[in-house]
């Protein structure tokens, strides 16, 4: 597939995505929404929702999928028609739910051309399997080979993916949004999937944009935070060897911008704010089980922020019932048992046998007896922090540089960015450092201390629940690529806010040159496949991602915030003339 060929692609699986959510938010704001992260949130739920509602007509029959993906998209366009007719939403306000789905849409193309850079398109799931680290299993193939299954045959048999992956295995919303944009692929090709997953991986940006309004930071740390997110290797590698990870963490970030922030006070006490979290909560548990493990820490800081009424806990309970509810119902009566991640993960058992969930845990814990327990917990926070293979892979490095040899440098570093949440944070990680040293600080910009302050809880609430669960032998120990993508993209943010706390100017640099050698990291294609696929660097591709990656940091630097934060932006105030005091 050529560069315009994969840009004619990526225009399109942006158009289809897009559409539900920019629905929703419209209806919304036409009745009377004006919070910008409120809206985004609506819209990201709104996706979400439609995508489950797709997978399960598919699973009923073909052209009842097939209306429905119709349904969505003349629906779709029809609410916005009807939303925008009249002009009763205001301009200004328009313009601001324009800025995030720039910012997607700069940060999705970018990640295409990016990855196609040494070319490589129409093989491209290898590809995506090798480009950043590698090479790496099949699960970025996995929810194709679902969505090819349900789109030809329904509920009819059973897909198993080799060598024994049930579908029931592994939840189904990445599936749900590629078979409801099935009916319009431009091209038949392997790079459709790749592009199109792209395009759902990057909807992080989208949540992560919310949760930074609601938050109410300065400009400047928001482009920080954007741009080192999308330049690591979280951002890299996880989007585009597209396992459906990034997906449901962009549902939870939605769902932080309701629960960490200021914005809480008012979500709590509304029965559609009930709903709302509910919904998200509840997509982002179909996009990954990992997701509880950043639904824990949520839940525990809305909670220490102010206890919302039973009723509201009710209501939020049972639209995740319902949401949630039909694919527990297939897990256990259309393709039992449905279990394999979480034996594996809360057991230690990725072998396929006849035992219940429960039965399996009380077995593993019962092997291992307290003294095991102890150890294996552990050895999950060794892992967490790095621990001794993470120095062996340093040391390793810098035997690397030493000899000159600077790819087996390079590979050892991409080493730790994947297996380790701590050490993925790069020259970052002084952050919480400089926090605790220079707390005092802080009180000159409060957003961005109090914002830090916050990602820092959830995350070690969250690092703390994600130990405590996992059962922690080999099989089963905590490497990041396991947990909720939420937490190490609320340690990028921690990090970065931080930093902006306690020293404004000299955080710009340092975030500046940390996300530079990151993504200098990934630049280079260590370990192609081998033939007959071919791969060669593509000027075109260079070109287009540089002039991506343009675009975005360029609105991401710019746009300020939305009119209900005004007075509250402390980049908008610096800006403004001192006043003398003196005598």
């Amino acid at each position: 597939m050529s560069n315009p060929e994969l840009f004619v692609t990526l225009l399109l699986h942006l158009v289809l995505t897009a559409l539900p959510g920019v629905a929703a938010a419209l209806v919304a704001a036409r009745n009377g929404v004006r919070n910008v992260p409120i809206l985004l949130a609506v819209g990201m739920a709104a996706t979400g929702v439609v995508a489950l509602l797709a997978f399960w007509a598919y699973y009923g029959d073909r052209t009842l999928g097939e209306s429905v993906s119709y349904l969505i998209l003349f629906g779709s366009l029809a609410l916005i028609a009807g939303s925008l007719h009249g002009g009763k939403i205001d301009r200004g306000l328009l313009k601001q739910l324009a800025v995030p789905l720039g910012l997607w849409a700069l940060g999705a193309a970018f990640l295409v051309f990016f990855g196609f850079l040494y070319g490589g398109a129409d093989e491209s799931i290898k590809v995506a399997a090798s480009r950043f680290s590698g090479p790496l299993p099949a699960d970025n193939l996995l929810p194709a080979y679902l969505t090819e299954w349900f789109y030809e045959y329904g509920s009819s048999g059973h897909p198993l993916f080799p060598p024994d992956w049930l579908a029931s295995d592994r939840p189904p919303l990445q599936v749900g949004y590629l078979l409801g944009q099935k009916p319009f692929e431009v091209f038949d090709d392997e790079a459709n999937y790749q592009v199109a997953a792209v395009v759902l991986q990057q909807l992080w940006i989208v949540g992560l944009w919310a949760l930074l309004l609601a938050a109410r930071v300065g400009k400047v740390t928001r482009g920080l935070v954007l741009a080192t997110v999308l330049v690591s290797d979280l951002g890299l590698l996880n989007g585009f060897f597209v396992w459906p990870k990034l997906l449901p963490a962009a549902m939870l970030l939605a769902a932080a911008a309701l629960t960490i922030t200021p914005l809480w006070e008012e979500m709590r006490r509304s029965r559609w704010g009930a709903v709302l979290i509910g919904l998200l909560l509840a997509v982002a548990m179909m996009g990954h089980g990992s997701s509880v493990f950043g639904l824990i820490p949520l839940a525990a800081v809305a909670a220490w922020r102010g206890l919302p009424s039973w009723r509201w806990i009710g209501i939020a309970a049972l639209v995740g019932i319902v949401v949630m509810a039909p694919w527990s119902a297939y897990q256990k009566y259309g393709e039992p048992p449905g279990n394999r991640l979480l034996k594996w993960s809360l057991a230690g058992v990725p072998e396929i046998d006849d035992r219940g969930t429960v039965e399996t845990i009380v077995d593993s814990y019962r092997e291992v007896g307290v003294g095991g327990t102890i150890h294996n917990k552990g050895q999950n926070y060794v892992t967490m922090l790095g621990g001794g293979p993470a120095w062996e892979a340093l040391e390793r490095a810098d035997d690397y540089l030493g000899s000159g040899d600077l790819e087996g440098a390079v590979r050892e570093v991409r080493l730790i960015y994947f297996f380790n949440l701590f050490p993925a944070l790069g020259l970052l990680l002084i952050a919480p450092f400089a926090m605790l040293i220079a707390r005092r600080r802080g009180r000159a910009r409060p957003e961005e201390w109090s914002f830090a302050l916050t990602c820092w809880a959830v995350v070690g609430i969250g690092a703390i629940a994600w130990g405590l669960l996992a059962f922690g032998d080999l099989a089963s120990r905590t490497v990041l690529h396991v947990s909720s993508y939420l937490l190490p993209i609320l340690a990028f943010a921690g990090c970065v806010a931080g930093l902006r706390a306690v020293f404004p100017r000299f955080a710009v640099y340092y975030a500046a040159l940390a996300a530079t050698l990151m993504f200098a990291l990934y630049v280079p294609y260590l370990e192609p496949p081998p033939p007959p696929v071919e791969t060669g660097f593509s000027l075109g591709a260079a070109l287009l991602a540089a002039l991506a990656l343009a675009g975005f940091g360029a609105v991401a630097f710019s746009a300020p915030g939305p009119p209900e934060a005004a007075g509250f932006d402390p980049d908008e105030r610096d800006e403004q003339p001192a006043v003398s005091h003196s005598a």
